[in-house]
């Protein structure tokens, strides 16, 4: 597989998810999916009220048909559309309870693991099959040749990846088009590192998400015309954890993702501290939240985020070329 394939699948991904705005937009508008907004948050989002949700069935449908078009029809590629598709489901259905019955909250939270618990036992056999038997499944140390195996216990170890992943990913949707370009950022840079380890049905997945976002972005840049979702956040949350899965980065992928898991740290330390001590470290959690209430525009603190993930992403991917 050469470089033009990887261009030309997100090209192809791009394409589908801008036609498939003018398409899904109207729908969600006539369908009166629109995003309600938590009263906690800043008080200028209010304005957002209405605007219409789970636009992340655009990702869905350009990765999964671009990813079935060009990646070799492999185990590989199964287990990420299925990681990809089965969050993404989870989120559909939060997302679908929360307009139906207007509030914030969709699924309860044992509801939420109870299905990310079963696509992960899945995925958990899938991996297994392939490998061949539970003995071969290790984590690798970032930076160095050491693998710790650990056996049949890596279900634990992938259940925590995709769990942490996908809630930090959907943590970091908080403002028009920051998710979007944050993970286009990490996904372009372990489309490269996957190519360079010829895990080519990962290479090109990623360049499927890349392109997917991408065409996503065209209308949910601010102001936003349309928002992802849990549809979209668990997606790319779940995607993203396969990636680093199937290319044994696990671990690395702390720092491919490292705004992401600033994001998820700002309200750890944020619940932690008010509920320890009384006191808010952040004026609020999300991490976006608190620029934006330091005075910074909306489409300041995306930029700047977009920045960071660029060069946490690339980064990482140069220290682990060397």
């Amino acid at each position: 597989m050469d470089l033009q394939a990887l261009l030309f699948t997100a090209i192809a991904a791009f394409a589908i998810a801008l036609l498939l705005g003018p398409i899904c937009i109207p729908l969600l508008h006539r369908l009166k999916f629109g995003q309600s907004i938590r009263e906690e948050g800043p008080q200028h989002h209010k304005a957002k009220a209405g605007t219409p949700t789970m636009g992340g069935v655009m990702i869905l449908l350009a990765v999964v048909l671009t990813t079935l078009k060009f990646a070799v029809d492999s185990l590989d590629t199964l287990m990420l559309l299925l990681g990809t598709v089965g969050f993404g489901l989870i989120g559909f259905a939060d997302d679908f309870i929360k307009i139906v019955k207007k509030r914030n909250l969709g699924l309860t939270a044992r509801q939420k693991l109870l299905f990310q618990c079963i696509v992960t036992v899945i995925l958990f056999f899938l991996l297994w099959w392939e490998q061949g038997g539970y003995h071969s499944f290790s984590i690798h140390i970032p930076f160095s040749n050491w693998a710790i195996p650990v056996g049949i216990f890596y279900v634990l170890f992938l259940l925590i990846v995709l769990l942490g992943t996908t809630n930090a990913v959907n943590l970091t949707d908080g403002l028009d088009g920051l998710l979007s370009g944050c993970a286009i950022m990490v996904f372009a840079a372990y489309a490269v590192y996957a190519y360079w380890n010829t895990n080519y049905d990962v290479s090109l997945f990623c360049a499927a998400m890349v392109g997917a976002l991408g065409g996503f972005l065209a209308f949910n840049r601010h102001p936003a015309k349309v928002f992802m979702g849990d549809t979209g956040s668990l997606a790319i949350g779940g995607g993203l954890a396969m990636v680093a899965v199937l290319t044994h980065s696990e671990l690395a992928l702390i720092l491919f993702g490292l705004v992401f898991v600033a994001e998820a740290l700002s309200v750890m330390i944020q619940v932690f501290s008010y509920r320890t001590f009384g006191r808010r470290v952040f004026k609020m959690s999300p991490l976006h939240h608190h620029f934006e209430l330091s005075g910074w525009s909306e489409w300041e603190v995306v930029i700047a985020f977009w920045l960071a993930s660029f060069i946490c992403a690339f980064g990482t991917l140069a220290l682990l070329s060397r």
